[in-house]
């Protein structure tokens, strides 16, 4: 089932504009949240995540770039997109690999993000230290 919804997207080589490109995008989304039930299937995923925290990590990976605004960088980064969600769909990554990139390493991310250099430690260190 999943190979079959797969096998009818395909990312066209150039977007005329951004308006077009944007569309790709959006219809990128659509299609890889309608295949994270078969994911989720695919490697027993469902002790781990839910469907809803799969699709905001793709949702979230998708944020990363929303600052290009060059049409043939977008196109390329939907190649990069389809390409690891086919090897995603044909099984071609192992279960750890999936929780590793889009459940922990979220988490991570985000927690990186949130209070860097608090510690009173680091903080000595780094007006003691002679750079």
């Amino acid at each position: 089932m999943a190979n079959a919804a797969l096998r009818n997207v395909k990312v066209l080589p150039n977007s005329a504009n951004m308006e077009e490109a944007r569309h790709r995008v959006f219809e990128f989304f659509r299609t890889a949240c309608r295949l994270l039930p078969s994911v989720m299937e695919i490697y027993n995923l469902y002790d781990v995540v839910s469907v809803s925290e799969l699709r905001s990590s793709v949702a979230s990976q998708i944020r990363n770039n929303i600052h290009v605004t060059d049409p043939k960088v977008i196109d390329m980064l939907l190649f990069k997109g389809m390409e690891e969600l086919k090897n995603v769909v044909d099984h071609s990554k192992q279960r750890h690999h999936i929780i590793g990139q889009y459940v922990v390493g979220r988490q991570v991310q985000d927690s990186a993000t949130k209070d860097p250099g608090t510690s009173t430690f680091l903080k000595n260190f780094y007006n003691t230290n002679y750079f």
